[in-house]
Protein backbone atom coordinates (compact mmCIF):
# COMPACT_ATOMS: atom_id res chain seq x y z
CA UNK A 1 0.00 0.00 0.00
CA UNK A 2 1.21 3.65 -0.55
CA UNK A 3 1.95 6.55 1.93
CA UNK A 4 -0.41 8.46 0.46
CA UNK A 5 -3.37 5.32 1.12
CA UNK A 6 -2.31 4.39 4.40
CA UNK A 7 -1.88 8.01 5.52
CA UNK A 8 -5.91 8.68 3.77
CA UNK A 9 -6.54 5.42 6.23
CA UNK A 10 -5.61 6.94 9.42
CA UNK A 11 -7.23 9.92 8.84
CA UNK A 12 -10.16 7.99 7.75
CA UNK A 13 -9.78 5.75 10.95
CA UNK A 14 -9.40 8.92 13.00
CA UNK A 15 -12.74 10.61 11.58
CA UNK A 16 -14.72 7.47 11.66
CA UNK A 17 -14.03 7.05 15.63
CA UNK A 18 -14.73 10.19 16.24
CA UNK A 19 -17.90 10.31 14.62
CA UNK A 20 -18.91 6.95 16.55
CA UNK A 21 -18.32 8.75 19.65
CA UNK A 22 -20.33 11.77 18.63
CA UNK A 23 -22.95 9.12 18.09
CA UNK A 24 -22.60 7.75 21.37
CA UNK A 25 -23.20 10.93 22.80
CA UNK A 26 -26.32 11.79 21.30
CA UNK A 27 -27.23 8.65 22.69
CA UNK A 28 -26.05 9.38 26.57
CA UNK A 29 -27.28 12.24 26.31
CA UNK A 30 -31.08 11.47 24.86
CA UNK A 31 -31.37 8.34 27.24
CA UNK A 32 -30.67 11.11 30.42
CA UNK A 33 -32.95 13.37 28.97
CA UNK A 34 -35.96 10.79 28.06
CA UNK A 35 -34.71 9.94 32.13
CA UNK A 36 -35.02 12.88 33.73
CA UNK A 37 -38.61 13.38 31.49
CA UNK A 38 -40.23 10.20 32.35
CA UNK A 39 -39.02 9.10 35.32
CA UNK A 40 -41.18 11.26 37.38
CA UNK A 41 -44.33 9.02 35.43
CA UNK A 42 -43.05 5.84 34.69
CA UNK A 43 -40.98 5.58 38.27
CA UNK A 44 -42.65 7.67 40.98
CA UNK A 45 -41.00 5.56 44.00
CA UNK A 46 -37.38 5.81 42.20
CA UNK A 47 -38.04 9.91 41.48
CA UNK A 48 -38.96 10.12 45.54
CA UNK A 49 -35.82 8.55 46.04
CA UNK A 50 -33.89 10.73 44.06
CA UNK A 51 -35.47 13.28 45.64
CA UNK A 52 -33.92 12.14 48.87
CA UNK A 53 -30.60 12.18 48.06
CA UNK A 54 -30.16 8.52 46.68
CA UNK A 55 -30.05 6.02 43.56
CA UNK A 56 -30.41 2.90 45.32
CA UNK A 57 -28.09 2.55 48.37
CA UNK A 58 -25.92 5.05 46.64
CA UNK A 59 -25.87 8.57 48.56
CA UNK A 60 -25.61 11.89 45.60
CA UNK A 61 -22.86 13.64 46.88
CA UNK A 62 -20.91 16.00 44.95
CA UNK A 63 -18.07 13.65 44.53
CA UNK A 64 -20.68 11.34 42.68
CA UNK A 65 -22.04 13.90 40.65
CA UNK A 66 -18.49 14.63 39.94
CA UNK A 67 -17.70 11.03 39.15
CA UNK A 68 -20.24 10.97 36.68
CA UNK A 69 -18.91 14.24 35.17
CA UNK A 70 -15.31 13.11 34.28
CA UNK A 71 -16.92 10.07 32.94
CA UNK A 72 -19.06 11.86 30.76
CA UNK A 73 -16.22 14.11 30.07
CA UNK A 74 -14.16 11.05 29.05
CA UNK A 75 -16.35 10.89 25.85
CA UNK A 76 -16.89 14.23 25.38
CA UNK A 77 -13.21 14.22 24.73
CA UNK A 78 -12.56 11.43 22.55
CA UNK A 79 -14.83 13.43 19.68
CA UNK A 80 -11.92 15.87 19.62
CA UNK A 81 -9.14 13.56 20.88
CA UNK A 82 -9.68 10.68 18.05
CA UNK A 83 -8.71 13.05 15.70
CA UNK A 84 -5.37 14.60 16.81
CA UNK A 85 -3.68 12.49 19.03
CA UNK A 86 -1.34 10.43 16.71
CA UNK A 87 -1.66 6.57 16.46
CA UNK A 88 -0.43 4.75 19.78
CA UNK A 89 -2.21 7.37 22.12
CA UNK A 90 -5.31 7.36 20.02
CA UNK A 91 -5.64 3.79 19.79
CA UNK A 92 -5.28 3.04 23.50
CA UNK A 93 -7.34 5.86 24.57
CA UNK A 94 -10.06 4.33 22.29
CA UNK A 95 -9.68 1.43 23.86
CA UNK A 96 -9.68 2.19 27.69
CA UNK A 97 -11.97 4.79 27.08
CA UNK A 98 -14.58 2.65 25.11
CA UNK A 99 -14.47 -0.11 28.07
CA UNK A 100 -14.62 2.45 30.77
CA UNK A 101 -17.84 3.72 28.56
CA UNK A 102 -19.08 0.22 28.15
CA UNK A 103 -18.86 -0.71 31.73
CA UNK A 104 -20.42 2.42 33.17
CA UNK A 105 -23.65 2.06 30.70
CA UNK A 106 -23.90 -1.88 32.03
CA UNK A 107 -23.31 -0.79 35.06
CA UNK A 108 -26.38 1.62 34.99
CA UNK A 109 -29.20 -0.32 33.55
CA UNK A 110 -32.39 0.37 34.51
CA UNK A 111 -35.55 -1.51 33.74
CA UNK A 112 -37.03 0.82 32.03
CA UNK A 113 -37.73 -0.34 28.11
CA UNK A 114 -36.27 3.05 26.41
CA UNK A 115 -33.11 3.17 28.69
CA UNK A 116 -32.45 -0.82 27.85
CA UNK A 117 -33.01 -0.13 24.40
CA UNK A 118 -30.34 3.42 24.15
CA UNK A 119 -28.42 1.21 26.35
CA UNK A 120 -28.06 -1.77 23.99
CA UNK A 121 -27.30 0.94 21.23
CA UNK A 122 -25.06 2.91 23.48
CA UNK A 123 -22.84 -0.27 24.37
CA UNK A 124 -22.87 -1.89 20.71
CA UNK A 125 -20.89 1.44 19.45
CA UNK A 126 -18.88 1.58 22.42
CA UNK A 127 -18.02 -2.21 21.77
CA UNK A 128 -17.56 -1.48 18.17
CA UNK A 129 -14.82 1.57 18.83
CA UNK A 130 -12.86 -1.00 21.29
CA UNK A 131 -12.75 -3.43 18.47
CA UNK A 132 -12.33 -0.79 15.34
CA UNK A 133 -9.29 0.56 17.39
CA UNK A 134 -8.03 -3.03 18.53
CA UNK A 135 -7.97 -3.98 14.91
CA UNK A 136 -6.85 -0.57 13.80
CA UNK A 137 -3.21 -1.18 11.68
CA UNK A 138 -0.20 0.43 12.21
CA UNK A 139 0.78 2.92 10.07
CA UNK A 140 4.08 2.62 9.33
CA UNK A 141 3.34 -0.28 7.43
CA UNK A 142 6.35 -2.36 8.65
CA UNK A 143 6.45 -6.22 8.65
CA UNK A 144 7.63 -8.18 11.69
CA UNK A 145 11.03 -9.07 11.98
CA UNK A 146 12.29 -12.53 11.91
CA UNK A 147 12.41 -12.69 15.88
CA UNK A 148 8.96 -11.55 15.82
CA UNK A 149 9.64 -8.44 18.26
CA UNK A 150 8.39 -5.46 16.19
CA UNK A 151 8.38 -3.34 13.03
CA UNK A 152 11.34 -3.05 10.35
CA UNK A 153 10.95 -0.21 8.21
CA UNK A 154 12.42 0.75 5.14
CA UNK A 155 16.32 0.67 5.85
CA UNK A 156 15.58 -1.78 8.10
CA UNK A 157 13.91 -3.91 5.94
CA UNK A 158 16.57 -4.01 3.25
CA UNK A 159 19.08 -5.17 5.81
CA UNK A 160 16.77 -7.77 7.10
CA UNK A 161 16.42 -8.84 3.34
CA UNK A 162 19.84 -8.78 2.97
CA UNK A 163 20.55 -11.04 5.80
CA UNK A 164 18.27 -13.75 4.88
CA UNK A 165 19.70 -13.68 1.20
CA UNK A 166 22.96 -14.70 2.71
CA UNK A 167 21.52 -16.99 5.34
CA UNK A 168 19.85 -18.82 2.77
CA UNK A 169 21.98 -18.25 -0.40
CA UNK A 170 19.27 -17.73 -2.14
CA UNK A 171 18.66 -14.52 -4.64
CA UNK A 172 14.78 -15.04 -4.44
CA UNK A 173 13.70 -14.17 -1.21
CA UNK A 174 11.78 -11.39 -1.37
CA UNK A 175 9.89 -9.65 2.26
CA UNK A 176 6.49 -8.76 1.59
CA UNK A 177 5.81 -5.08 2.93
Amino acid sequence: MKTTNKTTERKDRKVILSTLWIFALFNYVYADILTLWFNPVLQKEATKELLSGYVGSIHITQGFVLIGAILMETAIAMVLLSRVLPYRANRWANIIVGVLQTASVAWSLSPNLYYVFFATIEMACTLFIVWYAWTWPHPEGGVPTSAGSGLLHAPQREQEETKRKAQTGSEDVHVAG
